[in-house]
């Protein structure tokens, strides 16, 4: 007689693993698409933040009109 060994995986095991993987892809290609949408904004000149510029990272390199208008009105309210 032929003797079974007890690591074959059951279906059930490997069906787990497989979404469990397809899951984990789902959330890399969504990561992956977030990024890369952020930077073709960037590269388009297009606003990254919604117009919240106080809050905005980039707010001192940012060359859009929303955010030289939000640097002159911070700059004066520090000066006044």
């Amino acid at each position: 007689m032929k003797e079974y060994t007890t690591d074959i995986s059951s279906r059930r095991d490997v069906l787990s693993a497989c979404l469990r993987y397809a899951a984990l892809a789902a959330l890399a290609a969504v990561g992956a698409s977030a990024f890369f949408k952020r930077r073709r904004l960037l590269r388009q000149g297009t606003c990254i933040n919604d117009g919240f510029c106080q809050d905005c990272m980039i707010l001192e390199s940012c060359g859009l009109p929303a955010a030289l208008s939000a640097k002159k009105t911070s700059a004066g309210a520090d000066n006044g």
